[in-house]
């Protein structure tokens, strides 16, 4: 059983991840750094790739937007050598800036923003909130802005309005329309803002082409409860699992690997929370770009890459339900996971998570050698289950799935909660699932 001082070193880190990743942006920048510090060699999509690139032995990453894929090719690896693919995500559920952002009224500066996702609105009030994301030049040159604390989506009085405590209703349109300053928006740019937001470089906010920026929450992740045993923090669905496959993939890397060792990939894609419907999300092709890629290098033809594929397995790491004590109906009523109780298994009959015997059987054997608790769950058949990208991986690839992650309380908040021991359980399982032959 992992020590308590090892998680809790984790979910420090953990903390620092998040922070350092209010878009999906920052967070592929944040692992890339993490990734060039521990060796890997950074690949452009854009070049050849040879044996002695990102075909050969050893390890590396490429950044596409939004998404981010890590691997180590171990030096025994050949033609049919399987991928085992720790899947995860990097967006998290927010609010996007509109085309012309700058708006306001009755003196108060407003920004325009569009729902990303299902973020469950009433959370985000009443909170100081950042604007995060890229900046697009029109010549392509490429910028991160983070703004620090700056809006707020105030909440009307219980003055007025004297039945809210009996039920609140948000009009997306009209009611999510953050504050950041009093004045006249005539006379203001809100780009311009963003523009001297960004570090290390001169941006002319005329000179911006195109943004893809998000609502980001500023409070600290903070370790709390009568042992220490919560953890609060923004964007753990799906932080939490991008960051355990982060770390379990550099932990690889800098050990022996074990003869017949699989070639282990971190695939942190874009756009789940929206479909995944895009050139860096699950559904699109950016995976087995990759992956055809690093066959090519090896040396496979396409009969030897169709059985690598087929010797290849996907852990579909995305947050799940802990069972809620105000709630207990709205669960299943012989599945109650736990905080703190261990990874979820993520069940659903109809595939909306990609689990199955298989998969299970898997999952059962990497947490017992690890000794690891893992927890069941599956969704109360009144409730509708969400998705994750196990069963988009599964049907694009045809690789074996299964679907796992922390359990959380308050799931699309703009803080969530998870216990302190299971991302590291996670991170810990995953470690051995990079260096085991499925």
């Amino acid at each position: 059983m992992p020590s308590e001082s090892s998680a809790a070193a984790h979910i420090q880190d953990l903390g620092a991840y998040v922070t350092a990743s209010p878009s999906s942006f920052h967070a592929v920048h944040e692992a890339a750094l993490r990734l060039g510090e521990a060796g890997f060699t950074a690949l452009d999509e854009l070049q050849p790739w040879d044996a002695a690139d990102g075909g050969g032995a050893g390890k590396f990453y490429m950044v596409r937007d939004g998404a981010i894929i890590a691997w180590v090719t171990p030096a025994s690896a050949g033609p049919t050598t399987g991928f085992n693919i720790l899947g995860a995500h990097t967006d998290s559920p927010s609010f996007k800036l509109k085309p012309k952002p700058t708006t306001g009224k009755f003196g108060w500066l407003q920004a325009g923003v569009e729902v990303y996702g299902g973020p469950l609105l009433n959370s985000w009030l009443d909170r100081e909130l950042q604007l995060a994301g890229r900046l697009v030049m029109r010549d392509g040159t490429r910028h991160l802005t983070a703004t620090g604390p700056l809006l707020r989506f105030p909440q009307l009085a219980v003055h007025l309005d004297r039945a809210v405590n009996e039920g609140l209703a948000l009009d997306k349109q009209q009611h999510m329309n953050p504050v950041y300053g009093l004045g006249d928006p005539a006379g203001e740019d809100l780009l311009g803002l963003l523009a001297d937001r960004v570090v290390g470089a001169d941006v002319d906010a005329a000179l911006i082409g195109g943004y893809d920026v998000v609502i980001a929450d500023t409070q600290p992740p903070a370790v709390f409860g009568a042992k220490n045993e919560f953890f609060a923090s923004g964007r753990l669905d799906n932080l939490s699992a991008t960051h355990a496959g982060l770390t379990a993939l550099i932990a690889h890397a800098a050990a022996p690997l074990p003869a017949g060792a699989p070639i282990a990939v971190l695939a942190a894609f874009d756009h789940e929370e929206i479909g995944s419907a895009s050139r860096s999300g699950a559904s699109g092709p950016v995976l087995e770009d990759v992956l055809v890629r690093i066959s090519d290098g090896l040396g496979a033809s396409a009969s030897q890459r169709r059985q690598a594929f087929a010797a290849s397995f996907c852990v579909s790491a995305d947050a799940g339900h802990a069972v809620h004590p105000n709630y207990a109906e709205r669960h299943d009523p012989a599945n109650r996971p736990a905080l703190n109780g261990g990874p979820l298994l993520k069940i659903n009959a109809n595939q909306r998570y990609a689990t199955d015997a298989t998969g299970a059987a898997l999952w059962a054997r990497l947490c017992s050698d690890a000794g690891i608790p893992y927890q069941e769950f599956v969704s109360n058949n009144v409730m509708p289950c969400g998705s994750t990208i196990g069963p988009l991986t599964a049907t694009r690839l045809g690789v074996r799935t299964v679907d796992v992650g922390v359990p959380l309380l308050s799931m699309h908040s703009a803080r969530e909660l998870c216990g302190v021991q299971d991302p590291y359980r996670l991170a810990t399982v995953t470690a051995l699932f990079f260096r085991t032959a499925a």
